[in-house]
């Protein structure tokens, strides 16, 4: 007689948890029918080879297996290796890391203010002025792919050269601005662009583009929409639209802050 104990429990919740986020990953990037055709295979293999016990087929099948799993690793190889950030940006996961990490918590609050305020103003500036901006602020996860894809600046944070790179007839307006380490990193920087099919239709490529980077990484991504100077921000994948100057900072005052 087959025992089923906590053990066995406790294997089938986390084999249908990973289940689970890998066909809701699979979804977001628009991969579901090729994660369909996967499980369908799955369940062939596992009925030939275990179940009606055919060797012949079940022999093939295995090999395709043994090297299948080294084609989905290439073949899936963003939406790994964003499983495998999401997993580590968890919130619980981040807690756990800070227990153990030498940082000095005295460095919270005030430190930042020097970075928020100038990104603001600006931004409160160039939306009177229905400027476009796209400003890419750093976390956790490195930005130096996509620093690499602009110019280097490496300069203070200063409302001023934040709208002078913005301004319309400057060369690198049309890209977006990193900042990393409370300093201006670069500018003219080109971003993934998300293909989701739930972004309203009246956002225009520079929200399509924070989209992206907040779901590639852990980025904070400003824009200044260019049409109607609203301004908006894309964190972890979620928009947050029509923001205020009182808005703005306190959403990037409490987003920073969780990184100090």
């Amino acid at each position: 007689m087959f025992a089923f104990g906590i053990k066995d429990f406790i294997d089938i919740l986390l084999v249908a948890l990973l289940l689970y986020y890998s066909y809701r990953l699979m979804k977001e990037s628009r991969s579901l029918n090729v994660f369909i055709g996967i499980m369908i295979f799955i369940v062939i293999w596992l009925l030939v080879s275990q179940v009606l016990e055919m060797r012949l087929l079940g022999s093939i099948l295995d090999k395709l297996v043994s090297v299948g799993v080294l084609a989905l690793i290439i073949l899936f190889q963003d939406e790994i290796r964003k499983f495998l950030y999401t997993l580590g940006a968890h919130q619980r996961v981040r807690s756990l890391v800070k227990i153990f990490s030498p940082k000095h918590e005295k460095q919270k609050g005030d430190a930042d203010k020097t970075v928020i305020m100038p990104i603001v103003m600006a931004c409160m500036s160039m939306s009177k002025g229905r400027v476009g901006a796209l400003i890419v602020i750093e976390r956790a996860a490195p930005l130096d792919d996509i620093v690499a894809t602009g110019d280097r600046i490496d300069a203070n944070i200063n409302q001023r050269l934040i709208e002078n790179i913005f301004f319309k007839n400057s060369p690198l307006h049309d890209g977006a601005m990193i900042i990393s380490q409370k300093r201006i990193k670069a500018a003219g920087c080109i971003l993934p662009v998300s293909h989701d099919m739930d972004i309203p239709k009246e956002l225009g490529l520079r929200h399509r583009a924070a989209m992206g980077i907040s779901q590639d990484s852990d980025a904070i991504a400003i824009v200044v929409s260019e049409e109607t100077g609203r301004i908006s921000t894309a964190i972890n994948g979620h928009f947050h639209l029509r923001l205020s100057a009182e808005q703005l900072e306190i959403l990037l005052t409490e987003q920073m802050k969780d990184e100090a």
